[in-house]
């Protein structure tokens, strides 16, 4: 799909310098639980051999070009069926969760058993504030994390998906298939949730992330944007209609002091 909206450009033209991609939460609620995104770097890597891969150009251009988000909170589930056959969350940490169990229905959720994608996989949503904005043509895709090593693998796969973070500012969350439901879902806080890698005009060209303001004009643009995935199935046919109501700038960086 062609973006074609007129987007604000800086003085030195179109397609110069550093993407700059903007990122904030929905909501202030609870904001100390969630990292800033972090560009995804090999930390504590031989880099004295001048052969070793941590000094290779391809991996590093590969490494820059990928954001993480971390997981916020600790949660320990199983799944089971009750005894009507109905699919259910069990909270495994019990008593010992550090999430309330009345909490925890609040940002993680199992999807209706009609919407699964595989009929023995079943998907679990966990809800997240994360959001980002560019004023340029900007795609996102939200991936797993290739590059975390887990000494106990999870019991299925995520699955993100793509789409125009520069017309279509919106929540992330992150989608879980539950592979083998004989095994628990573990994720630990502070811990490798997903990647974002975003694509643009010009691969040569860096990404900047800073925070953004969620400025009057942004939040209007995504009130008119939000919830219509309730009511239509291709959100990316109202793409054209996104493009002539988006203001042509939106990201502002926060000031900090």
């Amino acid at each position: 799909m062609q973006i074609n909206v007129e987007y604000d450009r800086p003085d030195e033209g179109p397609r110069s310098g550093p993407v700059q991609v903007g990122w904030f939460l929905t909501s202030d609620k609870g904001a100390v639980l969630y990292d800033p995104p972090e560009r995804l770097v090999s930390r504590q890597v031989n880099r004295t051999h001048a052969k070793s891969a941590s000094r290779c150009p391809a991996v590093i251009q590969m490494e820059s070009r990928y954001f993480m988000v971390k997981c916020p909170f600790d949660i320990h589930i199983g799944f089971k069926r009750d005894d009507k056959g109905k699919g259910v969350l069990v909270n495994r940490a019990g008593t010992a969760s550090t999430i309330r169990g009345n909490k925890l229905g609040e940002v993680l959720t199992l999807v209706s058993e009609v919407e699964w994608r595989y009929p023995d996989r079943p998907t679990v949503q966990l809800s997240l504030p994360y959001c980002f904005i560019a004023d340029e043509p900007v795609w996102l895709t939200q991936i797993g994390t290739f590059a975390h090593y887990r000494k106990d693998p999870l019991p299925g796969t995520i699955f993100g998906g793509r789409f125009p973070l520069s017309l279509w500012p919106r929540p992330l969350m992150w989608a879980f298939e539950w592979h083998d439901i004989e095994k628990d879902l573990i994720l630990k806080r502070g811990e490798p949730l997903f990647y974002c890698q975003f694509e643009h005009d010009g691969p040569d060209r860096p990404v900047q992330m800073v925070e953004a303001e969620k400025t009057p004009e942004l939040l209007a643009y995504m009130e008119k944007i939000s919830g219509v995935v309730n009511y239509v199935n291709q959100t990316f046919s109202l793409m054209r209609s996104a493009e002539a109501l988006r203001p042509a700038k939106l990201l502002k960086p926060k000031d900090r002091v």
